[in-house]
């Protein structure tokens, strides 16, 4: 099996994420009238980069560059393409937070109905447990444990299962935000 870290250039101990473009306009979304700085990523692009940097473990030192004729690169574009990825990160970043904060509201809401029902069920089934043991009365305690489990699923699927994969994705996108971003001339692309 082939290491991952062979299939890209490393410059200075970092790995790079290497773009190359025709024209910097195909780095951005076409649709999206905002000046460069602030425009959003084109999806291919955003997914590359994303896919690129969750294919190593966080702390690996790693850079993004992007390639373009030389004719194509000025200050300007230098400066718009670095603050366009970062300020595109810090976008999905910000969205991140906020899902986050969300599913964890949710989850919260979801604890409290179902610790309610839970216990509602339990005292239930512990009451019925005074009665003779007949077959409806084992069903009905039967049915009122498998209603509280049902009614705290919800909310142990959402802390154990929803939270980790939003979280992931806010740390890539926080080590995106923070790895420079550099801008060179096509011809500077050296072979593997």
């Amino acid at each position: 099996m082939t290491d991952i870290k062979s299939l890209y250039r490393q410059h200075e101990g970092r790995i790079m994420v290497e773009i190359v473009l025709d024209n910097v306009m195909e780095l951005y979304n076409s649709l999206d009238p905002s000046p460069f700085r602030k425009r959003e990523l084109d999806h291919a692009a955003e997914e590359y980069i994303y896919n690129a940097i969750d294919d190593f473990p966080l702390k690996e030192p790693m850079e993004i560059v992007v390639y373009l004729p030389p004719s194509k690169i000025t200050p300007d574009v230098q400066d718009s393409i670095r603050s366009g990825i970062h300020n595109h990160f810090n976008y999905r970043l910000a969205a991140g937070e906020r899902e986050l904060r969300r599913t964890l509201r949710t989850g919260r809401k979801f604890l409290v109905v179902g610790v309610v029902i839970l216990v509602a069920a339990l005292l239930i089934r512990e009451s019925l447990s005074l009665f003779p043991s007949t077959v409806e009365n084992q069903a009905v305690q039967n049915i009122l444990l498998i209603l509280s489990w049902v009614a705290i699923w919800e909310p142990i699927h959402i802390f154990l299962y929803e939270r980790s994969p939003i979280s992931q994705r806010k740390k890539i996108y926080e080590k995106i935000t923070s790895m420079p971003v550099f801008v060179k001339a096509i011809q500077e692309i050296s072979p593997l």
